[in-house]
Parts: C-alpha cells; sequence; structure tokens
C-alpha cells in the first residue's frame, strides 16, 4: 500500500512538473509564428515578390527553398493557423501579446487570401482589399474627381487638354538625368536628418543607393537585416524634382528604411518575435508601410519647409530655377487630392468594367500625366492589383492617427514611431 501510495503520489506530481503542463498562451503565439514564416517563405516560392524581404534563419529559407509545399497544403496551413489563433486565450495574454495576436491574425488571412487567389479565386476589387491588407476601400465615381480637375484648370492657363498642359509645366521640373544623383543624396541626407532629430535610429543603420529601369514602380526598398536597406531608383521615366524629397522619406526616412529596422531591432531581436523577419508583400504589414511612409514626407517637411529646402537646395544642385518653385508646389500640392483616383481606375479595370486604352485614358486624365506615365501606372495596377490602396488609404489613416496626438510635432513624431516600431494593424490607426 505504501509503495503504492508513493507511485501515485509520484505520478501526481510528474503531470503538475512544467515540462508537462501545457504552454502558456504567449508561448502558443511563438509556435504559430514560426509556421507562418515558413509558410511564407514556401509562399514566396510558388509567387514570385510574395516576400518582400526576410531576414531570419538560413536554414528556414534554404528549406523553403528545397521543398516547398503546394498551393493547396500552403491553404491548408493557412487555415490550421487561422484556427490555432483563434484557441489562443487573449485574457491570459499581456497587452503586447493581444496586440502580436491580432497582427498575426491579420497575417495569416492575408495568406489565406492570397493563396485562395493563386488557386484561381476571384474577389472583388474591395473584397480582395480587405482579405489582402485588412480594409475595406471606399470607390468613389471618377466624376467625383472633376471639380479637382476644375481647380487645377485655373493653375495652369493655356491651350489644350489639362493634362497635356499639365505634363508640359512638369517637364520643366525634371531632374538631368548627369544630377539625379546629387540630388538624391542630398534629399536622402535632409531626410534622415529631420528624422533622427525625434527618432533615435538603430546603431550602424544605413542604406545603399541604386538607380535601375524597366521596372513597374518609381521607388522601392529592398530590405536587407542587420538595419541596411537597398534603395533604387527608376529611371525608366523622368524624376521631377518634387519627387527627390517624396523617394527619400518615402524609401529610406522616416519611410520603409527607418519601419523594417525598428521593427527589427525591438520585436524581432528584443522580443523574439519571428514574424517579424519575413515580410509578405501582400498583407496589412503594407498598408501601415506604404501609409506612414506617405505620411512621413508631410511629417518630416510640415507646412513650407519641403518647398523651402527644395528651393534652396535641391534646385540649385539639380540646375533648376527656384523663382517658378513656389507655383510648381501649388500644383503638385492640388493634384495630391486626386490620389485615390487610382481606386477607382483599378477597380474598373480589374473588374472588366473598363478596357486597357480606356484605363490608360483615365489615368492620363485624372492622375495629370503623360500617356507613358498612364501605361506605367496601369503596367504596376496590373502586377500589384488592389495594392494601390495602401499608398492613398493607408496614408489617410496613418496621418488622422498620428495627427489625434495634437499639433505639437514632438507628440506627433512620438506617435509615429509606435506606429512603425510596433506590431500596429490598420484597426489600431482607428484609435
Amino acid at each position: 500500500m505504501i509503495l503504492r501510495l508513493a507511485a501515485a503520489t509520484a505520478a501526481l506530481a510528474l503531470l503538475a512538473s512544467p515540462a508537462l503542463a501545457a504552454p502558456p498562451e504567449g508561448a502558443k503565439l511563438d509556435v504559430i509564428a514560426k509556421d507562418f514564416v515558413r509558410l511564407t517563405l514556401e509562399a514566396g516560392e510558388r509567387e514570385p515578390g510574395y516576400v518582400d524581404a526576410y531576414y531570419g534563419p538560413a536554414e528556414w529559407a534554404t528549406a523553403a527553398k528545397a521543398k516547398p509545399r503546394e498551393v493547396p497544403a500552403l491553404r491548408a496551413e493557412a487555415d490550421r493557423l487561422a484556427a490555432a489563433l483563434k484557441t489562443v486565450d487573449g485574457k491570459a495574454l499581456s497587452p503586447d501579446e493581444v496586440r502580436r495576436k491580432a497582427f498575426l491574425a491579420g497575417q495569416v488571412k492575408a495568406a489565406q487570401t492570397r493563396l485562395a487567389m493563386l488557386a484561381g479565386v476571384k474577389f472583388s476589387f474591395q473584397d480582395e482589399a480587405e482579405g489582402l491588407f485588412g480594409v475595406r476601400p471606399p470607390i468613389k465615381p471618377l466624376t467625383a474627381y472633376d471639380p479637382i480637375l476644375a481647380r487645377i484648370d485655373k493653375l495652369v492657363p493655356g491651350e489644350g487638354d489639362l493634362a497635356t498642359r499639365v505634363s508640359a509645366f512638369q517637364a520643366r521640373y525634371t531632374i538631368p538625368t548627369d544630377r539625379l544623383e546629387p540630388v538624391m543624396k542630398a534629399a536622402i541626407a535632409e531626410c534622415k536628418a529631420r528624422t533622427q532629430a525625434h527618432i533615435a535610429l538603430p546603431k550602424g543603420e544605413r542604406f545603399d543607393l541604386a538607380f535601375v529601369t524597366k521596372k513597374p514602380w518609381s521607388g522601392y526598398n529592398w530590405y536587407k537585416g542587420g538595419a541596411h536597406s537597398l534603395i533604387e531608383v527608376n529611371t525608366d521615366l523622368p524624376t521631377p524634382i518634387s519627387r527627390a524629397v517624396d523617394l527619400g522619406c518615402h524609401e529610406g526616412y522616416p519611410g520603409h528604411h527607418v519601419l523594417n529596422a525598428l521593427l527589427e531591432e525591438k520585436l524581432t531581436k528584443a522580443k523574439g518575435w519571428v514574424e517579424f523577419s519575413v515580410y509578405p508583400l501582400f498583407s496589412p504589414q503594407s498598408l501601415i508601410a506604404e501609409g506612414s511612409a506617405n505620411y512621413g514626407i508631410r511629417l518630416a517637411f510640415p507646412g513650407t519647409e519641403k518647398l523651402a529646402f527644395e528651393r534652396s537646395t535641391l534646385y540649385p544642385l539639380a540646375g533648376l530655377d527656384p523663382a517658378t518653385a513656389a507655383t510648381y508646389d501649388a500644383l503638385t500640392t492640388a493634384t495630391a487630392d486626386l490620389a485615390s483616383v487610382q481606386n477607382t481606375i483599378a477597380d474598373l479595370y480589374l473588374s472588366g468594367k473598363m478596357d486597357k486604352d480606356a484605363a490608360v485614358a483615365a489615368l492620363a486624365k485624372y492622375a495629370l500625366t503623360s500617356r507613358a506615365k498612364a501605361e506605367k501606372s496601369l503596367s504596376f495596377i496590373e502586377a500589384y492589383r488592389s495594392y494601390v490602396i495602401n499608398y492613398n488609404l493607408g496614408q489617410e489613416m496613418v496621418r488622422a492617427h498620428v495627427e489625434r496626438a495634437g499639433p505639437s510635432q514632438d507628440a506627433r513624431w512620438k506617435r509615429m514611431e509606435a506606429v512603425i516600431s510596433q506590431a500596429t494593424t490598420p484597426a489600431d490607426l482607428a484609435k
């Protein structure tokens, strides 16, 4: 009897030991996160461009490349991860872990949506955007943009249609090819200085700058890990002087380069959250990334500060006359109100309600650009589809969230830093 009692006591002690106890809810997220990274890497082998950046364990990438699962198996895995996340008890999580769970849920839903698209499932433009990026974009009719065109028409008098006049006017502000590099370097340096005055950047952060051709985008940041980025500028089409600061902030500071470097430092390294070591392009993370990168231009150069910097520094470097810089700035400011027209045209074109020629014509008319630039814009829509919402709707959501911090620039920068260094979801921007 004594032996039996001792054995029973030992068995109960074993069952109660930490080794056999149910893992804490936070640990469940660790397991799901690792499986999510592997899923994303394998999906990247099934669709080029699916993975925008990865700096996690090299052996995981090697394994994904050697034996990626087929799309049906990846869809089943994404469904499994979504179900597993639902079993994690949010009440047992810390506030940071609650945000982590919400972030992972959005990333997994995006994987489910994108993998369904790879399997041939068709979504409406809004359903696709909601599944991939976590928001349902409003779609305005094209006629809603006509009053904006009428307002711009008064800024650029002359003969011919408005798009032709605007294109001709903008051509006077093109950066000469042989001056593009010094202009871009000066713009990026100023963007960095203004960002660094408010946000402590990771030690040793750096970027390389390259000029490329035959791309559907005007600029791109390829994050390499270790606080290092490759920033590429596409020279297929002329680069206007206004784009120098825009690209410097968007691709660099406080845009993509800073966001990725902070996420790596504060989440991947400091917390061990491996899901941030991989960036699936078609995910809510892109709405945060593109929206904050676009809003970062206004944050770094509030009011007339962008114009003042361009006039004093960039115009002379580009060999352009700064005398009419204010007029050009007024035009670029006015045309910014047309940004969301791409959502409308993308919706019409991708749904088959507008053919290619009509889409190019609409982009030229409503984006006030040349046919060549309109064709380049349409090639982006063809390649990235509903991704276009991240630039305009994402920017508006980030702007509203950051500016709710109040009029103080310090307060706005503090909130911006939180957006780009935490597990931020589109739902968080409504707060």
